[in-house]
């Protein structure tokens, strides 16, 4: 089973799309990381994967090891010791990040996926079955499509059929023992703007949550207002509460509101550009600026909603473990 590393699933979902569900997934995954957990990301909108782009690793490739494939790297786990040294362990003050997609199998970018019902569920077994993700994966994100298509039908269908399965082991007393590897399907993670087109449309998203028993652990309204890129003040510039109406007469929580920041854009736009001026340059001005993502999104201003963010989703996940 490819999710014996894992300990929990959270789905990112939203009927409408252009929503921001792949930013979303990424700085959840970045806030998690942030907080000591061991993330993983699997990108399954098959036809249009964005988390490669955002996260500048379009160039590389997934690697095949005897029993699957292993998921492309982001960044290491990182621990200070007392002496103040930093090392790479998996028991860290920040934790590793991994990321899956089908653009990693493409030739290329621009490749297209032009593909029926049955190779897309085929496909997305195959991500369910046959990836390693690296052992204490606490949290899997995974990037979904819009709508409630074959991607949707097939990942939840894939999780529910491993909640049920229970490995029974005999031991040396002849006493069955059962042994518990199911990942825990944590729940979802729902994406809105605030327009009434939008909430309308993710309305059918969590009725899908409902028929496929699946926890709601919150709604997020994304590009809620304009962070203004020099004073960090908030404009209303569309709409804003939309998401939140939604959450409370739909009976589901509601995380918080996020502001449409370019700063988040420039971040991952021009983490390529910087990098290769650092590399190239040797300037001081450059090498002394952090080049791992998730150093530089520490300065983004979105970052500290994410973290509240990602502390509440970690609460409402946690008591699944301790039972």
């Amino acid at each position: 089973m490819g999710l014996e590393n894992v300990k929990h699933v959270v789905l990112v979902l939203s009927g409408k799309g252009g929503v921001g569900k792949s930013s979303v997934t990424l700085q959840l995954a970045l806030s998690l990381s942030q907080q000591g957990h061991n993330v993983g990301i699997l990108d399954i909108d098959l036809t249009g994967p964005s988390i490669p782009r955002l996260l500048n690793l379009e160039d590389k490739k997934v690697t095949q090891a005897p029993g699957g494939w292993l998921p492309v790297k982001v960044h290491d786990a990182v621990q200070a010791d007392p002496n103040g040294a930093i090392t790479t362990t998996s028991s860290s003050r920040r934790g590793s990040l991994h990321a899956l997609s089908l653009a990693f199998l493409l030739p290329s970018r621009s490749s297209a996926v032009i593909w029926r019902g049955p190779k897309k569920t085929a496909m997305i077994r195959q991500f369910v079955s046959d990836v390693l993700w690296p052992p204490n994966t606490d949290y899997l994100l995974i990037d979904t499509p819009p709508g409630t298509s074959d991607e949707h039908i097939a990942i939840v269908e894939e999780l529910h059929k491993l909640a049920a399965e229970v490995e029974t082991v005999t031991n040396g007393n002849g006493i069955s023992l059962h042994i518990d590897h199911r990942p825990k399907l944590s729940g979802a993670v729902v994406v809105t703007t605030p327009q009434a087109i939008s909430t309308a449309d993710v309305r059918k998203e969590l009725n899908f949550c409902v028929k496929t028993q699946i926890d709601v652990l919150g709604v997020i309204e994304n590009m809620a207002g304009y962070m203004c890129p020099c004073c960090g003040e908030v404009s209303n510039v569309f709409s804003k509460g939309g998401g939140e109406i939604m959450a409370r007469e739909c009976n589901v929580p509601f995380l918080g509101s996020v502001p449409i920041d370019t700063g988040f854009g420039a971040m991952v736009e021009g983490a390529t550009a910087s990098q290769q001026a650092s590399t190239t340059d040797g300037t001081s001005s450059n090498s002394e600026k952090p080049t791992e993502l998730v150093e530089r999104y520490k300065e983004c201003g979105l970052c500290p909603i994410f973290a509240d963010f990602a502390k509440r989703v970690d609460e409402k996940v946690q008591p699944v473990t301790a039972s």
